[in-house]
């Protein structure tokens, strides 16, 4: 089935958000983290559904398997894979989450899980990689995504008896990228997840639209359009695929600001991640996390306060990077040096270094390992 059209966006603070039809536009990009103040977006979409085949399952995991989220009255089927040497020592897990965005996958995080778990030490560390519901491999019904709703699912995945680290949830480390560090680690302050330390990768808290534009009374107002609009049968997914589900937009995207070096980003990554879009469902937290209503808290200060509440509990590593975007480093930075971060470290990459610079990241985390849990290499 093929369909073809195209519209114009226009968003700024003092203007209403507009959609309109024209008969001829040019393609452009709608990005993360550089939005001007005032942003225009022309695109024009010719989408081919007969041509995109998605695997439900990628390759080469050393285990992948489902595990059932009910939530509500949604039975959701949530991927994960897991990474483990053969050892006669029983395993400390470690659950890797990935950053949140339009194109979340838990392919993210897999090098770093292979290079901890291959290392011999005093501990045997066995990784677990989980996509969120929405995301990834996971399932992506149509229902009311925010951060609660993450957060509630983090909370029942790691207490429930059934899940791959349920015979170590109480002595589980975690590593999170982006909001999903962020969303962890206000889930430990409240006391919902337990875990024996965090490492926060390139943490962040606010979403695209309200990191720039703010969050005045006026622009939620558009931020509810635009996510009414993008949830929408029909004209949803023609501005999703204008939006997101193309291919240059992706790879624009990644040279602009998700990866530190523009000759990193090649033409497998584009394609794995545009599969990703093509998904049954696949719009539908985005226009939740592009909006804002996955962001875990509303300023830094309260930023600040998710991590000092941890002051003396548990660990808590924070990784900036070099290369991240002029907004989100500052939120970075903030953290250096703050209450409740046990340790700060900034390394080459910019929102997605775990996956840019996977060595570099495992390097580092696993000597977090080292100085919290006694395993020598």
């Amino acid at each position: 089935m093929s369909m073809a059209s195209s519209a114009i966006l226009h968003f700024s603070p003092s203007s209403s958000l507009l959609v309109s039809r024209k008969t001829t536009c040019r393609s452009s990009v709608f990005t993360a983290a550089h939005f001007p103040r005032s942003l225009t977006i022309r695109a024009s979409t010719s989408l081919d559904y007969s041509n995109v085949t998605v695997g439900d399952k990628p390759a080469d995991p050393f285990k992948t398997n489902y595990w059932k989220w009910k939530f509500n009255d949604n039975s959701i089927n949530i991927y994960y894979e897991e990474y483990e040497k053969e050892s006669s020592e029983p395993p400390k897990d470690i659950l890797m989450i990935p950053t949140i965005s339009d194109v979340s996958t838990v392919e993210e995080w897999r090098l770093v899980a292979r290079d901890i778990v291959q290392r011999v030490g005093n501990v045997n560390w066995r990784a677990t990689i989980i996509d969120w519901p929405g995301l990834g491999y996971s399932d992506r019904p149509k229902i009311d995504y925010n951060a609660d709703v993450l957060e509630r699912f983090l909370f029942d995945f790691m207490s429930a008896p059934d899940c791959p680290i349920s015979q170590t949830k109480n002595d589980l480390v975690v590593f999170g990228g982006g909001h999903a560090a962020t969303i962890a680690i206000r889930a430990a302050k409240k006391g919902l997840v337990k875990p024996a330390a965090i490492a926060a990768v390139a943490p962040t808290w606010a979403g695209p639209l309200p990191i720039v534009f703010g969050r005045d009374s006026d622009m939620e107002t558009r931020y509810g359009l635009l996510r009414g609009t993008l949830n929408a049968p029909a004209v949803g997914w023609m501005m999703y695929n204008m939006l997101v589900s193309n291919e240059k937009a992706i790879q624009s995207q990644y040279k602009s600001h998700v990866y530190a070096d523009p000759n990193n980003v090649t033409p497998s990554i584009v394609e794995s991640r545009y599969a990703l879009t093509k998904k049954k469902g696949a719009r539908y937290l985005p226009a939740a996390f592009l909006t804002g209503l996955l962001d875990p808290v509303n300023s830094r200060e309260e930023f600040l306060e998710l991590f000092a509440a941890l002051e003396g509990q548990i660990p808590v590593l924070v990784v900036s990077t070099k290369g991240s975007p002029k907004r989100s480093k500052a939120e970075m930075e903030a953290l250096r040096g703050a209450k409740g971060v046990s340790k700060f470290v900034e390394l080459p990459g910019a929102l997605l270094p775990q996956e840019e610079y996977p060595t570099v990241v495992a390097e580092e985390l696993y000597k977090f390992l080292q100085e919290n849990f006694k395993c020598q290499a």
